[in-house]
């Protein structure tokens, strides 16, 4: 992808590559592989098998003679197209060919479809994006809903010194607006260098390296494990607020609210989008109305601040009580990060509408975060454990009537949906990292909705074992939270000033002066939260960090084994098209079986087909069959409790015509998987270069129950054998009528 120039003329480089398609879990061959591949292909022999369509026993288009595509048993009464063809040689699955074909499966198929909404094609991920007016609640509904039990987390440090010590919120409060103003600031330059993602896991890479890129992203891990898991246990505390009758069942309540924002995510980013709209945009009108009445009062008795209730002081007041004060009620800004990590799911111009809404959310912020400090300091009002902070300004400010209610009811949507900010970006965040080969590939997929339907089931789970395991207490789980959340902060705008130095284009300085601040404020945060808050549970993070980023290294050294082993090579010293052309050694390549897996030419393969046979019944003789007629050296393996049956069975084949070489195994301690797994294993140990199939005849019965009243030996032979290099296991079916 060639890098787009911004504004100023430079081109981004760091763009190149992070646009979200389906395609990302299928990527091209490299540079170095194409030439490889052509080489490869000169030296293939076709075996004496003709493989041309014309003389194929079935027709590959599924074309009939009356021009329809043929249908498939689904198609018993009308015949249903399963396939098209829209180009020649390329057939295109229709949604009929996605319907199970057993009773159970299509019932849910149609139960998915109520719950989850129809398939998507691939092509629309291009439509399933949000327009600004949906994309500002969606990702801003956690930055704001921060404001519900931000100030009071940091008031409620300051209050151990005493009521006293509460006069310091509004100094911290001009403390927290800069740095929410400096790291707003930064991330919009972020978004326009990167305009096709700009999170902190790629803007650290990219800048900083392998190392920094993998603490940003275990730091944005965990702070969006615990966006779910505080937004959940603030909603729910908001509820019992008003219903103190709901208390008992906070956790159950807790789960069922993670588990319904699991299931609007599922249906797609636009649709859930649609769904979180209204309670944003019904909380900001709830907390305005809460400001204005609030105000209204104040100016009734001049602004003259109304005395907090005395407290005695539980703690002294100094530099670590305010430090712990500070980074407790950062946490305010958590979810400033989400627009800059949500950049492909903007319309286009995906950069700019992301820009323009992160700077009205900062703004609201600002805004909301000001207007609710002062306004508390002005009514006297401290944190109590029975109401929140925002329960105790609606209640003042409307004594009667419905509005407390309302506003308690919005209050508590927006900080259950504020959890839907982290299903936006977790499951992005391990797209990206997939696509770098630090988290499984599976995380590459989208599913049927265009949803990464694996991120999102992972974060749920992990927020919901979070949830439980701090019985969903918002307190318990803060200390936690500031953390991950800076260390990502810092990361990314240390990257930015890295970034900006590379490319020194037009005010380079300037962006990197505003990067830096950003960097350093955050940086501040980050280490007074980790030094303040660690016997509080910060340890927590500072310690699973670490591990998670061994944790991603160990996943990227498999990737790049795998890669070494399956990539194909370049012909060594330039050979000709009659040289072979093989994997690069690995670790453990002279096991028994690594030649015979190493051939990628027909000329090379060399077989023996082995036929476990218990008993000569239908199902034996069928894959018996199937075996002789591939046209190679076939060899039938029979393991015999006791010399007795051995004869007898020898017996039994002399009389069938011993068409198949037979060789007999005697188990006198009656185990049959393990002997005829270490024979395999030492046939091949004797042969490298000859890839054994093993042909496993397997009963198929119609009715689920009647599985129990089979052995499985099949399966139990095909896990045994699966270790084994240079071993095909082949089941031969063979249905029940009944």
């Amino acid at each position: 992808m060639t890098g787009r120039r911004g504004a100023e003329g430079e081109e981004d480089e760091g763009a190149q590559g992070t646009v979200v398609t389906p395609s990302a879990e299928f990527p091209p061959l490299g540079p170095e592989e194409l030439p490889s591949l052509r080489r490869i292909g000169e030296q293939w022999r076709t075996p004496p098998a003709a493989t041309s369509s014309a003389e194929l026993p079935v027709d590959p288009t599924l074309r009939r003679l009356d021009g329809r595509t043929a249908p498939s048993r689904f198609g018993r009464l009308a015949p249903i197209e399963m396939f098209r063809t829209d180009e020649p040689g390329e057939l295109v699955a229709t949604e009929h060919a996605y319907v199970p074909g057993s009773r159970f499966g299509r019932a849910l198929s149609r139960l998915r479809r109520v719950l989850f909404g129809p398939p998507l094609r691939s092509t629309a991920v291009l439509y399933e994006r949000m327009r600004k007016l949906v994309a500002l609640p969606v990702l801003s509904s956690d930055l704001l809903s921060s404001i519900a039990y931000g100030p009071e987390a940091m008031l409620g440090v300051l209050l151990l010194a005493g009521s006293g010590a509460l006069s310091l919120s509004l100094p911290l409060a001009a403390l927290l607006v800069t740095l929410m103003i400096a790291v707003g600031t930064s991330y919009r330059q972020t978004i326009r260098a990167y305009p096709h993602g700009a999170g902190s896991y790629i803007v650290a890479s990219d800048n900083l390296g392998s190392g920094p890129g993998l603490a940003a992203a275990a730091g944005l891990m965990m702070d969006y494990v615990l966006t779910v898991a505080v937004s959940v246990s603030a909603g729910i505390a908001a509820i019992t607020s008003a219903m103190p009758a709901l208390t008992t069942f906070a956790v159950p309540l807790g789960l069922l609210v993670i588990g319904v924002l699991l299931a609007g995510n599922l249906r797609g980013v636009r649709v859930a989008g649609n769904i979180f709209v209204l309670p944003t945009y019904a909380f900001l009108v709830a907390v305005i109305a809460v400001l204005l009445a609030g105000y209204a009062h104040a100016a009734g008795r001049g602004f003259a601040p109304v005395p907090p209730p005395p407290t005695a002081a539980a703690e002294a007041l100094g530099l670590l009580l305010v430090l712990r004060a500070f980074s407790s009620g950062a946490v305010s800004m958590t979810g400033i990060e989400a627009v800059s990590n949500a950049v492909p799911a903007f319309r286009r111009t995906e950069w700019r509408n992301a820009r323009t809404t992160l700077t009205w959310m900062v703004s609201m912020l600002v805004v909301l975060f000001v207007g609710l400090i002062v306004l508390i300091h002005l009514s006297g009002l401290v944190p109590v454990p029975e109401q929140t902070l925002l329960s105790q300004l609606a209640r003042q400010s409307f004594p009667s009537g419905p509005w407390y209610g309302l506003i308690q009811a919005s209050t508590a949507l927006i900080l259950l949906l504020a959890a839907n900010t982290a299903f936006n970006d977790f499951p992005r965040l391990l797209f990206f990292m997939a696509r770098d080969g630090h988290a499984p590939r599976r995380f590459l997929h989208m599913g049927d909705r265009l949803a990464f339907n694996d991120g999102l089931a992972t974060l749920a789970l992990a927020a919901g074992l979070i949830f439980v395991a701090f019985r969903g207490h918002t307190q318990s789980l803060i200390p936690l939270y500031a953390v991950g959340v800076f260390l990502a902060f810092t990361l990314s705008q240390g990257g930015m000033v890295v970034h900006w130095r590379r490319r020194r284009g037009r005010g380079w300085r300037r962006r990197a002066v505003l990067n830096g601040v950003g960097a350093v404020l955050s940086g501040l945060v980050l280490i007074t939260a980790a030094f303040a808050k660690f016997t509080e549970g910060a340890w927590v993070v500072v310690i699973a960090v670490p591990l998670l980023i061994l944790l991603f290294r160990a996943i990227q050294r498999h990737y790049r084994t795998l890669h070494r082993s399956l990539a194909l090579q370049a012909s060594p010293d330039g050979a000709g098209a009659g040289t072979a052309v093989a994997p690069a050694p690995l670790p453990g390549a002279t096991e028994p079986g690594a030649a015979a897996e190493a051939q990628e030419l027909p000329q090379q393969v060399r077989h023996l087909v082995v036929v476990p046979v218990a008993r000569l019944n239908r199902a034996s003789l069928r894959a018996l069959a199937y075996a002789a007629s591939l046209g190679q050296p076939t060899l039938a393996v029979h393991i015999a409790p006791e010399d007795a049956e051995s004869d007898r069975f020898r017996e039994q084949w002399q009389a069938w015509g011993n068409h198949v070489r037979l060789e007999t195994i005697v188990s006198p301690y009656r185990a049959v998987i393990g002997p005829l797994a270490h024979y395999l294993e030492a046939l091949h140990a004797s042969r490298p270069d000859v890839l054994l199939t093993v042909v496993v005849p397997e009963v198929v019965v119609r009715r689920r129950r009647h599985q129990l009243l089979h052995s499985r030996t099949g399966q139990r032979l095909r896990r045994a054998l699966r270790a084994l290099p240079g071993v095909v296991v082949t089941n031969l079916p063979v249905h029940l009528g009944e």
